[in-house]
């Protein structure tokens, strides 16, 4: 049996082996070769090619289409960078700190076309279905964009909202990656709705887990510096959390997200956050969030020695070793 491994390095050698006009139209299409080479855990396309083979399909046929979600996604990222105003992306400089913010911006429009592109080589049969699930995310992940964007000018921002926000901006992404490959795989569309549910509660758990790592885990297993959300005043479940917990350590939390960034204002958040016991109450909704997507895997009508693999994607996901 694959492992996940196998799934994602079958999609990392198939995004090396795509082909990009050069010549006068390098300015375009080097800084799309320089985002999707830059790695990461291909989860979403690995996802997809998983799914197809669980309900009995070949994973080449779902290829085309997995390629086109991981371009999807890149491209979401490549935005994001331009938004946030962020020089590094996966430890090395972003594309429009490595080109310009147009270039970015006009990379990332051809990346979101030539995913629509990829997704649309699958079986005509299931053309429409699977276009009508690839807009429907692309729109809900818009969405999820503009609530973040809007969630850093409000101080009234609950755990519940936040949980509707990373629903639309990473779950439904996830969700659909599962979804598509199931179908292309020869799942019934009802069966194909709980691999999208899969999907959606599996990365409502990796984010809540992705905030807790940002602060109690090690910077060399996390990619990237321990207490960056502190810093920039993120608005996680952690901090949401313990803005619900006692008025007085309410009042201390504020001042300190207040601080400048640095060592200190780290150290401080964190030890309110240890007071309040935010790391345990953040790993129980991860336990949560992962319980309910094992449930919707059971009623996914996957033959029972399939499962096992996607149980072990669940827990690398959510319980990685820190």
């Amino acid at each position: 049996m694959k492992s996940f491994s196998d799934y994602s390095a079958l999609v990392d050698k198939a995004i090396k082996d795509i082909n990009y006009p050069d010549g006068e139209l390098a300015s375009l299409y080097e800084p799309i070769q320089y985002a999707m080479s830059a790695g990461g855990k291909r989860l979403r396309p690995g996802l997809m090619l998983m799914s197809c083979e669980a309900f009995g399909g070949d994973a080449s046929a779902a290829m085309d289409a997995a390629c086109g979600i991981e371009m999807f996604h890149n491209f979401t990222l490549l935005h994001d960078d331009v938004m946030d105003n962020s020089d590094t992306r996966r430890g090395r400089p972003s594309v429009h700190a490595k080109w310009n913010t147009n270039s970015a911006i006009l990379s990332g429009d051809t990346m979101l076309t030539l995913a629509t592109r990829l997704i649309s080589k699958v079986p005509d049969s299931r053309l429409r279905l699977i276009l009508d699930i690839f807009n429907n995310m692309a729109i809900r992940v818009y969405e999820g964009q503009a609530m973040d964007m809007d969630f850093e000018k409000r101080d009234d921002i609950t755990k519940e909202d936040y949980i509707r926000m990373i629903m639309d901006k990473t779950g439904a992404l996830i969700g659909a990656a599962a979804q598509i490959g199931a179908l292309i795989g020869g799942a019934s569309e009802k069966e194909a709705q709980e691999m999208y549910e899969y999907g959606m509660m599996l990365g409502i758990a990796f984010q809540i887990q992705d905030d807790w790592l940002d602060v109690y885990g090690d910077a060399y297993t996390f990619g990237k510096p321990i207490g960056g959300d502190i810093n920039n005043n993120k608005k996680t479940y952690l901090l949401l959390s313990a803005m619900e917990c006692d008025p007085a350590q309410r009042k201390a939390l504020v001042d300190a997200m207040a601080l400048a960034p640095g060592e200190t204002k780290v150290r401080i958040v964190t030890n309110i956050y240890d007071r309040l016991k935010i790391s345990e109450i953040s790993r129980k909704a991860v336990g949560h969030y992962s319980a309910l997507a094992t449930a919707a895997l059971k009623r996914a009508g996957i033959p029972e020695e399939n499962k096992e693999l996607f149980r072990k994607l669940t827990d690398k996901l959510t319980g990685r070793k820190i």
